[in-house]
């Protein structure tokens, strides 16, 4: 199924392929916030080990799809090696930093006196989903840079592939399900209507076949930044694990779960991007 995927994904323009597995990676992302119309709440647990499992997903993603090809691109542009992915890993995570610092948001599962960034009035719908929002950009752009990576055709000195592409949004699609569930069933459970819950929680994975598409592009129109394009995403995702998901699913006591949840999930993306990308 993956090579009937491959073999028609090839035959489209790269941005159209970032744009279609970005919109695949946002309807994963409504999947999941679509399970407000069969149910009020979700097991603790469960959703501890999803949230794991995300993370396991992420990190796993940020190795084996960004920061390995950004240093085999460094490598094939007479580059240092290291160069490319320290610095872009570093600003990844400076920018998820200063905009954590500006954006007003609220984390899963606290309380609307703790949110973050500048003071605001908002509700607390909006803040969940900027929250969420925020953290899935760093998403989209790994989808767009892997597929520009593909469509420059390095394959042969970097690994990226369009197989290696089309692994990377799978895996974050399957790791956005949790998230999607993450946002609407708090708001489902604070009285808002199933419809309402439901268009919020999907709202926050709009961003992903938006920024897909810029990062596909950006990556196509300056080549020579490509490793640091794929580095920067690589940062930016491990701030949203170590700043978001690890404490959202070991907050509740189910330390133990959630660890295995992030095994499973690292190992996951790890077969999807060794074995078939």
């Amino acid at each position: 199924m993956l090579d009937a995927l491959t073999t028609w994904f090839a035959a489209q323009p790269p941005i159209l392929q970032a744009l279609l597995a970005g919109c695949f990676t946002w309807g994963v992302t409504a999947l999941g916030a679509s399970v407000v119309f069969v149910t009020q709440t979700v097991n603790r647990r469960l959703l501890d080990a999803m949230m794991g499992f995300a993370a396991g997903v992420m990190i796993a993603a940020s190795f084996w799809s960004l920061l390995v090809p950004s240093i085999d691109m460094a490598e094939a542009q007479g580059l240092p090696t290291w160069l490319p992915a320290v610095t872009g890993f570093l600003i990844g995570g400076v920018f998820l930093r200063l905009s954590d610092a500006v954006l007003p948001h609220l984390h899963v599962g606290a309380d609307v006196s703790e949110a973050e960034g500048l003071p605001t009035s908002w509700r607390r719908a909006t803040l969940l989903v900027l929250a969420i929002t925020l953290h899935n950009i760093p998403e989209g752009l790994a989808v767009g840079v892997t597929f520009g990576a593909a469509a420059i055709q390095l394959e042969v000195a970097t690994g990226a592939t369009l197989a290696g592409a089309i692994a990377l949004a799978i895996g974050i699609g399957l790791q956005n399900f949790p998230e999607g569930i993450a946002v609407a069933m708090p708001l489902r459970g604070d009285g808002i209507s199933a419809g309402k819950s439901f268009w919020y929680g999907q709202l926050s994975g709009v961003v992903e076949p938006i920024f897909a598409v810029i990062g596909a592009v950006a990556v196509l129109a300056v080549r020579p930044v490509l490793p640091y394009a794929l580095a920067f995403a690589a940062g930016a995702m491990i701030y949203v694990v170590v700043e978001e998901l690890i404490p959202e699913s070991q907050r509740h006591g189910n330390t133990d779960l959630a660890t295995m949840g992030a095994m499973g999930g690292f190992a996951v993306m790890m077969f999807l991007d060794v074995a078939l990308g």
